[in-house]
C-alpha cells in the first residue's frame, strides 16, 4: 500500500508547480523567462562567468585548430564527434563576445572548420569519406577525419553540425576575406544537403544510413531532439521536404502530465534542450503548440520543472537527490551491474539515455552537470542554484579546469573499479571525462539566458526563418 507521507508530498509538489506555473507563464513566455539575469546574485553571476570561460576552453583547447575535429570525449582518447563541431563551432562567436579570443582569431578557427568540413571527401563507399549525399558520419577519425569504423550516416548529428554552422554564417558578417569566406563555406555545406534523399519512409527523414545496409530501421518521430532536423530540412532552397512531414513529426507526440505540469514528453533533459540551441521558440507556436495554448519554450520549462520535482521526491531514494541535486539526460555511468546496497538491489549503467516522465523513468542515480546546465534559460529561478549548489557540494571532484567533468553518482560507493571515472570514498563516483555533446549546451544555454546571443543571431537566418514558416509557426518574432 502506498506510503501516505508520499501521496501527501506529491500532491503538495504538484500545487506548488501549478500554482508557479499560473503565476510565471500559462501561455507564452515573457523575453526573458521566469527571472531576468539581472536577478541573479553576485555570487551567482560570477560562478556563471567562471562556467562559461572553462567549458569554452574545453572547445577552444581540445579542438584541432586546422581541422576543426573536436573529440567525442576527453581526456580519454576518442574519435571526433560531428555534433560536437557544430556545438564547437558554436562557443567560438560566444568567446569572441565575451573576450575570451579575440573576433579574428575566432573567425580563423571558424574558417578552418567549415573548409575543412566543406573540402573532406563525400560519397558512397564504406570508407575514406566524410560523408554522403552532404550528411555527415556520426563520428570521424580524429586525425584523418574519415569515416570512423562503421558508425551510421546521422541524420541528426549532421543537423546539430549545421547548427553551429548557420550560426557562424549569421554571427561573421564583416567584409573581411575570413568572414565573407565563412558565410561562402556555410551556405555551400548546408544548401548540398540532399534532405529528399533522407525521406525514406515518406514523409519521415530517417535516424541515419549505411552503405553497408542501406537505411536504419528508424524515422524522426516522437517528440525529442530531432525537432531541428526537421526545421533545417524544411528551410532548404535546394533540397527541401514536403510540410506534411511535420505534421506527422506531431502527430506522435505523447502529452502527458508529470509532478502536475503537462507536456510533450521526452525523459532524458537533453532531448528539451538541444534545437533550443539555436533556435528560438519563445512566443512562437506551430498548429500543434496553439491547440495546447503554450510553446516549446514552456514545454521545456516543464519538463525541467517536473524533473526537480522528481528529484524533490526522490522515488527510488537515491543517495543526494533533492531541490538542487537534480537532472536526468544521456550521460556517462560508472558501470554496468546490478547489486545490493543497503537491502535494495540497485541496477547501474555505463553511458545511456536517463531521464523522467510519465511514459517511463530510466533513473540509475547517476546526473549530469548539463541536465541543469542546459536548462538554465527555461527555468533559472532553480537550474542556476543547483548548478552553484552541485560545484559546492562536490568541489573539484565534479568541478574542474574545463567546467563540469560529464556526471556523477553519489549513491555509486561500491569497492569495485568502475568502468570508468573514479569512486571517492563517502562521497560517490565521479567522471573522468568532459563530453562535446553535454558541453556544448551549457555554454551555449547559458549565454542565450545572458545576452540572447544565438537566438538573436539565428532569428536573422534565412534557413531557419524558412523552415518554420514552412512547418506552421506564427506569432511573436516571427511577423507572420
Amino acid at each position: 500500500m502506498p506510503d501516505l507521507r508520499q501521496i501527501i508530498r506529491r500532491a503538495a509538489i504538484a500545487l506548488v508547480l501549478v500554482a508557479s506555473a499560473c503565476a510565471t507563464n500559462t501561455s507564452i513566455t515573457g523575453v526573458n523567462g521566469p527571472i531576468p539575469p539581472s536577478s541573479l546574485t553576485p555570487r551567482q553571476t560570477a560562478f556563471l562567468d567562471t562556467l562559461e570561460r572553462r567549458t569554452f576552453n574545453w572547445f577552444w583547447d581540445k579542438s584541432d585548430p586546422n581541422t576543426g575535429l573536436t573529440p567525442d570525449r576527453w581526456p580519454t582518447q576518442s574519435f571526433s564527434s560531428v555534433a560536437a563541431i557544430g556545438f564547437a563551432l558554436t562557443a567560438y562567436p560566444v568567446g569572441a563576445e565575451r573576450g575570451y579570443v579575440p573576433r579574428a582569431d575566432a573567425a580563423q578557427r571558424t574558417l578552418n572548420t567549415l573548409r575543412f568540413m566543406y573540402t573532406a571527401p563525400q560519397g558512397s563507399q564504406a570508407a575514406d569519406v566524410t560523408g554522403y549525399k552532404g550528411f555527415f558520419y556520426h563520428f570521424l577519425d580524429m586525425q584523418t577525419g574519415r569515416r570512423f569504423e562503421q558508425v551510421e550516416l546521422s541524420t541528426i548529428d549532421t543537423s546539430l553540425l549545421l547548427g553551429g554552422v548557420l550560426f557562424c554564417q549569421s554571427y561573421f558578417t564583416g567584409n573581411d576575406p575570413v568572414e565573407s569566406a565563412i558565410r561562402a563555406y556555410a551556405d555551400s555545406i548546408y544548401l548540398r544537403v540532399d534532405w529528399q534523399w533522407a525521406v525514406h519512409n515518406a514523409p519521415l527523414v530517417s535516424m541515419g544510413w549505411h552503405p553497408e545496409s542501406g537505411f536504419i530501421n528508424s524515422d524522426w518521430k516522437g517528440y525529442d531532439e530531432g525537432m531541428i532536423v526537421y526545421i533545417l530540412a524544411l528551410g532548404s532552397p535546394t533540397h527541401s521536404i514536403d510540410a506534411a512531414s511535420w505534421t506527422a513529426w506531431t502527430q506522435s507526440y505523447v502529452w502527458l502530465p508529470y509532478y502536475g505540469l503537462p507536456f510533450v514528453s521526452f525523459p532524458p533533459l537533453f532531448g528539451h534542450q538541444y534545437s533550443h540551441v539555436w533556435i528560438d521558440f519563445r512566443g512562437i507556436q506551430d498548429a500543434y503548440m496553439r491547440g495546447k495554448g503554450i510553446d516549446y519554450f514552456e514545454n521545456s520549462r516543464r519538463a525541467t520543472n517536473s524533473q526537480r520535482s522528481y528529484a524533490i521526491d526522490n522515488p527510488g531514494h537515491w543517495r543526494d537527490y533533492g531541490a538542487n541535486v537534480w537532472g536526468l539526460t544521456a550521460d556517462d555511468g560508472p558501470h554496468d551491474t546490478t547489486v545490493v546496497i543497503d537491502g535494495v538491489t540497485r541496477e547501474f549503467h555505463t553511458y545511456t539515455a536517463r531521464g523522467a516522465a510519465a511514459d517511463y523513468v530510466m533513473d540509475d542515480g547517476t546526473l549530469a552537470a548539463t541536465a541543469p546546465g542546459g536548462s538554465v534559460p527555461f527555468a533559472p529561478e532553480i537550474a542556476v542554484p543547483a548548478l552553484v549548489a552541485i560545484r559546492e557540494k562536490y568541489g573539484d571532484n565534479l568541478f574542474t579546469n574545463y567546467g563540469f567533468v560529464d556526471s556523477y553518482n553519489p549513491t555509486f560507493q561500491l569497492p569495485i573499479t568502475p568502468h570508468h571515472g573514479h569512486v571517492v570514498p563517502g562521497v560517490g563516483w565521479f567522471d573522468t571525462d568532459y563530453l562535446g555533446i553535454d558541453q556544448g549546451p551549457i555554454i551555449a544555454m547559458i549565454e542565450n539566458y545572458r545576452s540572447d546571443l544565438i537566438w538573436k543571431t539565428m532569428r536573422k537566418n534565412p534557413y531557419i526563418v524558412a523552415g518554420l514558416k514552412k512547418a506552421g509557426f506564427t506569432g511573436g518574432w516571427l511577423g507572420n
